[in-house]
């Protein structure tokens, strides 16, 4: 089984969180914003192969937001954090987890 840190609530199973998509994203102003804008903030992500920011929802706990840097690949999460704090550098963490698996 899967676990997840919420940081507000600790680790429980991934059946009580819900991905909300890729975190730190830019919003369009909804009076300003091309209809080409909202496409591209509603359809089109990063996908990459390796490290991602996303927005969680622990919906069967707190129901808070938080957003969490997992692995792509290996499906591990690498940290949690509270929504609002600063997106961590992914480059560095991920450069952490090749030194630390040699």
């Amino acid at each position: 089984m899967l676990l997840i840190t919420c940081p507000y609530c600790g680790s429980r199973p991934e059946i009580e969180f819900r991905n909300m998509g890729e975190a730190h994203i830019a919003r369009p102003d909804p009076a300003t914003a091309t209809d080409a804008d909202m496409a591209n903030f509603l359809y089109l992500r990063s996908n990459p192969k390796g490290l991602i920011a996303e927005r969680w929802r622990h919906v069967h706990g707190c129901a808070r937001f938080f957003n969490a840097v997992r692995h792509t690949v290996t499906d591990k999460f690498v940290m949690t954090y509270k929504v609002g704090e600063p997106k961590p550098d992914l480059e560095a963490l991920a450069a952490a987890q090749t030194e630390a698996a040699r």
